[in-house]
Protein backbone atom coordinates (compact mmCIF):
# COMPACT_ATOMS: atom_id res chain seq x y z
CA UNK A 1 0.00 0.00 0.00
CA UNK A 2 2.67 2.53 1.09
CA UNK A 3 5.03 1.78 -2.02
CA UNK A 4 2.61 2.35 -4.02
CA UNK A 5 0.98 5.51 -2.74
CA UNK A 6 4.37 6.95 -1.86
CA UNK A 7 3.98 9.67 -3.75
CA UNK A 8 0.81 11.09 -2.77
CA UNK A 9 1.55 9.85 1.20
CA UNK A 10 2.54 13.37 2.53
CA UNK A 11 -0.78 15.06 0.55
CA UNK A 12 -3.21 12.50 2.19
CA UNK A 13 -1.27 13.07 5.71
CA UNK A 14 -1.15 16.98 5.73
CA UNK A 15 -4.89 16.94 4.28
CA UNK A 16 -6.13 14.48 7.21
CA UNK A 17 -4.28 16.18 9.67
CA UNK A 18 -6.32 19.37 8.75
CA UNK A 19 -9.92 17.68 8.62
CA UNK A 20 -9.22 16.96 12.24
CA UNK A 21 -8.21 20.27 13.28
CA UNK A 22 -9.78 23.15 11.27
CA UNK A 23 -13.31 24.48 11.65
CA UNK A 24 -13.71 24.62 8.23
CA UNK A 25 -14.09 21.07 7.29
CA UNK A 26 -17.24 19.38 8.44
CA UNK A 27 -17.73 16.16 9.66
CA UNK A 28 -19.23 14.12 6.58
CA UNK A 29 -16.41 16.01 4.23
CA UNK A 30 -13.59 14.77 6.57
CA UNK A 31 -14.91 10.99 6.41
CA UNK A 32 -15.42 11.24 2.39
CA UNK A 33 -12.05 12.01 1.82
CA UNK A 34 -11.04 9.54 4.56
CA UNK A 35 -13.09 7.22 2.52
CA UNK A 36 -11.36 7.76 -0.67
CA UNK A 37 -8.23 7.22 0.23
CA UNK A 38 -8.75 4.46 2.11
CA UNK A 39 -9.97 2.58 -1.33
CA UNK A 40 -7.34 3.83 -2.91
CA UNK A 41 -4.80 2.58 -0.29
CA UNK A 42 -7.18 -0.92 -0.04
CA UNK A 43 -7.05 -1.04 -4.46
CA UNK A 44 -2.66 -0.74 -3.62
CA UNK A 45 -2.68 -3.48 -1.27
CA UNK A 46 -4.63 -5.67 -3.76
CA UNK A 47 -7.14 -6.15 -1.30
CA UNK A 48 -11.14 -6.62 -2.38
CA UNK A 49 -13.68 -5.69 0.05
CA UNK A 50 -16.58 -7.86 -0.20
CA UNK A 51 -19.88 -6.28 1.66
CA UNK A 52 -23.56 -7.71 2.22
CA UNK A 53 -26.22 -6.49 4.13
CA UNK A 54 -25.93 -3.27 3.45
CA UNK A 55 -30.23 -3.10 3.15
CA UNK A 56 -29.60 -3.97 6.52
CA UNK A 57 -28.32 -0.53 8.07
CA UNK A 58 -31.16 1.25 10.67
CA UNK A 59 -33.43 4.14 8.12
CA UNK A 60 -32.08 6.84 10.52
CA UNK A 61 -28.43 7.57 11.93
CA UNK A 62 -27.78 6.95 15.64
CA UNK A 63 -26.69 3.68 15.91
CA UNK A 64 -23.52 1.59 16.75
CA UNK A 65 -21.51 -1.50 14.82
CA UNK A 66 -20.54 -3.92 16.77
CA UNK A 67 -18.50 -6.24 14.53
CA UNK A 68 -15.48 -9.42 15.30
CA UNK A 69 -11.86 -8.00 16.23
CA UNK A 70 -9.50 -9.74 13.87
CA UNK A 71 -7.02 -7.42 12.94
CA UNK A 72 -5.36 -3.52 12.59
CA UNK A 73 -7.15 -3.59 9.04
CA UNK A 74 -10.75 -3.94 10.36
CA UNK A 75 -11.70 -0.11 10.28
CA UNK A 76 -10.43 -0.41 6.53
CA UNK A 77 -12.84 -2.44 6.13
CA UNK A 78 -15.70 -0.43 7.28
CA UNK A 79 -14.11 3.23 6.06
CA UNK A 80 -14.37 1.04 2.41
CA UNK A 81 -17.73 -0.64 2.84
CA UNK A 82 -20.25 1.81 4.80
CA UNK A 83 -22.13 4.48 2.87
CA UNK A 84 -22.64 6.38 6.09
CA UNK A 85 -20.38 7.74 8.24
CA UNK A 86 -19.36 6.70 11.88
CA UNK A 87 -16.85 7.65 14.61
CA UNK A 88 -14.89 4.52 16.43
CA UNK A 89 -13.22 3.52 19.18
CA UNK A 90 -9.40 2.42 20.01
CA UNK A 91 -7.45 1.42 22.77
CA UNK A 92 -5.17 4.31 24.06
CA UNK A 93 -2.65 3.18 22.33
CA UNK A 94 -3.97 3.75 19.04
CA UNK A 95 -3.77 7.14 19.34
CA UNK A 96 0.21 7.58 19.40
CA UNK A 97 0.43 5.80 16.18
CA UNK A 98 1.10 8.31 13.01
CA UNK A 99 -1.86 8.64 10.61
CA UNK A 100 -3.94 6.64 12.78
CA UNK A 101 -3.70 9.32 15.27
CA UNK A 102 -5.16 12.41 12.67
CA UNK A 103 -7.72 10.08 11.51
CA UNK A 104 -8.78 9.72 14.67
CA UNK A 105 -9.02 13.40 15.75
CA UNK A 106 -10.31 14.03 12.17
CA UNK A 107 -13.80 11.61 12.87
CA UNK A 108 -14.19 12.36 16.01
CA UNK A 109 -13.43 9.18 17.88
CA UNK A 110 -12.18 8.24 21.19
CA UNK A 111 -9.61 6.34 22.86
CA UNK A 112 -10.13 4.53 25.54
CA UNK A 113 -8.27 3.35 28.33
CA UNK A 114 -9.73 -0.01 29.82
CA UNK A 115 -7.45 -0.44 32.86
CA UNK A 116 -8.87 3.44 33.81
CA UNK A 117 -12.52 2.66 34.81
CA UNK A 118 -13.34 6.57 35.43
CA UNK A 119 -11.88 7.54 31.87
CA UNK A 120 -13.47 4.19 29.83
CA UNK A 121 -17.21 5.74 31.50
CA UNK A 122 -16.57 8.89 30.48
CA UNK A 123 -15.64 7.84 26.97
CA UNK A 124 -19.35 5.33 27.64
CA UNK A 125 -20.55 8.38 28.48
CA UNK A 126 -19.83 10.56 25.34
CA UNK A 127 -20.21 8.04 22.88
CA UNK A 128 -24.02 7.29 23.95
CA UNK A 129 -24.33 11.18 24.10
CA UNK A 130 -22.94 11.91 20.45
CA UNK A 131 -25.65 8.52 19.22
CA UNK A 132 -28.36 10.23 21.17
CA UNK A 133 -27.28 13.18 18.71
CA UNK A 134 -27.41 11.14 15.57
CA UNK A 135 -23.99 10.23 15.39
CA UNK A 136 -22.76 6.50 14.42
CA UNK A 137 -20.07 4.74 16.48
CA UNK A 138 -17.71 1.51 15.56
CA UNK A 139 -16.90 -0.81 18.82
CA UNK A 140 -15.19 -4.01 18.84
CA UNK A 141 -16.54 -5.86 21.66
CA UNK A 142 -13.78 -8.30 22.26
CA UNK A 143 -11.47 -5.33 23.30
CA UNK A 144 -8.95 -6.35 21.47
CA UNK A 145 -8.00 -9.08 18.29
CA UNK A 146 -8.41 -12.50 19.02
CA UNK A 147 -5.46 -13.58 17.32
CA UNK A 148 -7.21 -17.01 16.00
CA UNK A 149 -8.30 -15.92 12.77
CA UNK A 150 -11.95 -16.37 12.17
CA UNK A 151 -12.43 -17.63 15.47
CA UNK A 152 -14.33 -14.72 18.14
CA UNK A 153 -13.11 -13.98 21.86
CA UNK A 154 -15.81 -13.66 24.40
CA UNK A 155 -17.38 -10.78 23.93
CA UNK A 156 -17.19 -8.26 26.63
CA UNK A 157 -20.86 -6.90 28.43
CA UNK A 158 -19.31 -3.51 29.07
CA UNK A 159 -18.95 -2.90 25.53
CA UNK A 160 -22.84 -2.50 25.20
CA UNK A 161 -23.22 0.21 27.96
CA UNK A 162 -23.12 2.78 25.39
CA UNK A 163 -25.76 1.28 23.22
CA UNK A 164 -28.18 0.64 26.44
CA UNK A 165 -27.15 4.01 27.35
CA UNK A 166 -28.58 5.68 23.96
CA UNK A 167 -31.50 2.85 23.20
CA UNK A 168 -29.97 3.11 19.81
CA UNK A 169 -30.37 -0.21 17.50
CA UNK A 170 -26.90 -2.37 17.51
CA UNK A 171 -25.96 -3.42 14.37
CA UNK A 172 -24.10 -7.09 15.08
CA UNK A 173 -21.22 -7.27 11.80
CA UNK A 174 -19.29 -10.24 10.78
CA UNK A 175 -15.29 -10.08 9.30
CA UNK A 176 -13.89 -12.75 7.75
CA UNK A 177 -10.33 -13.23 6.62
CA UNK A 178 -9.58 -9.35 8.05
CA UNK A 179 -6.64 -10.26 9.86
CA UNK A 180 -4.77 -10.92 6.56
CA UNK A 181 -3.80 -7.50 5.15
CA UNK A 182 -2.16 -6.45 8.04
CA UNK A 183 -1.27 -9.36 10.49
CA UNK A 184 0.03 -11.87 7.43
CA UNK A 185 3.57 -11.26 5.51
CA UNK A 186 2.29 -11.57 2.65
CA UNK A 187 1.50 -9.80 -0.43
CA UNK A 188 -0.41 -11.68 -2.46
CA UNK A 189 -4.28 -10.39 -3.60
CA UNK A 190 -6.71 -11.19 -0.72
CA UNK A 191 -10.61 -10.69 -0.20
CA UNK A 192 -11.72 -9.68 2.64
CA UNK A 193 -16.18 -10.17 3.46
CA UNK A 194 -18.02 -8.21 5.92
CA UNK A 195 -21.50 -8.75 6.93
CA UNK A 196 -23.89 -6.02 8.23
CA UNK A 197 -26.77 -8.40 10.08
CA UNK A 198 -29.61 -6.82 10.83
CA UNK A 199 -29.85 -4.56 14.06
CA UNK A 200 -31.11 -5.26 17.07
CA UNK A 201 -33.38 -2.81 18.37
CA UNK A 202 -34.17 -1.63 22.00
CA UNK A 203 -37.62 -2.74 22.19
CA UNK A 204 -35.87 -6.13 21.44
CA UNK A 205 -32.55 -5.63 24.34
CA UNK A 206 -34.02 -3.72 26.43
CA UNK A 207 -34.77 -6.31 29.18
CA UNK A 208 -31.52 -8.26 28.99
CA UNK A 209 -28.49 -7.71 30.88
CA UNK A 210 -25.11 -6.26 28.59
CA UNK A 211 -24.05 -9.48 28.76
CA UNK A 212 -27.02 -10.97 27.66
CA UNK A 213 -26.44 -8.74 24.79
CA UNK A 214 -22.91 -9.86 24.32
CA UNK A 215 -23.53 -13.17 23.97
CA UNK A 216 -26.31 -12.90 21.33
CA UNK A 217 -23.85 -10.46 19.50
CA UNK A 218 -21.94 -13.29 19.29
CA UNK A 219 -23.82 -16.02 18.27
CA UNK A 220 -25.46 -14.04 15.16
CA UNK A 221 -21.67 -13.08 14.09
CA UNK A 222 -20.28 -16.80 14.73
CA UNK A 223 -23.65 -17.88 12.66
CA UNK A 224 -22.94 -15.43 9.67
CA UNK A 225 -19.43 -16.22 9.23
CA UNK A 226 -19.77 -19.83 9.48
CA UNK A 227 -22.52 -19.32 6.37
CA UNK A 228 -20.21 -17.03 4.48
CA UNK A 229 -16.76 -18.29 4.94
Amino acid sequence: MVIRLLWKVPYYFIRIWWCGISDKVSYVESYSFIKKVTKKANRAGRVTIESYGLENLPPDDGFIFFPNHQGLFDVLVFLESCPRPFAFVAKKEAGNIILLKQVIRALDSYCMDREDIRQSMQVINKISQDVKEGKNFLIFPEGTRSGKGNELLDFKGGSFKSATKAKCPIVPCALINAFIPFDENSIRPVTVKVIYLPPIYYDEYKDRKTKEIAAEVKRRIEKAIEQYC
